[in-house]
């Protein structure tokens, strides 16, 4: 995943989703990308599709949701949960788990990553780390 190709990396999730469904060894990315897809069953059309679909531009104003984005922001959290980094982020994932399903839990910590990232890629800026963990944290004061 060490590119910044969309191709390239949207290939990574098609093969990696194919090996899993073969049964064949993953590695440890291939792993988490494969364990990523096999919670959203409607994004498999689209990884498993034609070359036209790997290339698809997905377009918010259409209504549509970007599944490569979408399994990359799971990864990022599942990276940032297992580094601890930002400093804290396990400890507020470990008590979101006490409170909802792994899955609703990254889901939550995602749109606070997904904003935060909007925000700097916004304003030409590196992520604010203390404004992320802001509003990781206030997912817990949440019902």
């Amino acid at each position: 995943m060490f590119t910044n190709d969309r191709s390239s990396l949207r290939r990574q999730f098609a093969e990696a989703w194919k090996k899993q469904i073969a049964g064949e060894p993953l590695d440890p990315l291939q792993s988490a990308i494969a364990d990523a897809i096999a919670w959203h069953p409607e994004y498999h059309k689209a990884i498993l599709g034609n070359e036209d679909a790997l290339e698809k531009d997905y377009l918010p104003e259409m209504g549509e949701t970007n599944p490569f984005l979408h399994l990359g922001l799971h990864l990022g959290i599942r990276e940032q949960i297992t580094t601890d980094r930002p400093a804290g982020i396990r400890a507020i994932h470990q008590t979101l788990l006490k409170r909802a399903e792994p899955h609703d839990a990254e889901h939550r910590m995602m749109e606070c990553l997904a904003e935060t990232l909007w925000e700097a890629q916004r304003n030409g800026a590196m992520p604010d780390e203390s404004t992320y963990l802001q509003r990781l944290r206030r997912l817990l004061t949440k019902a």
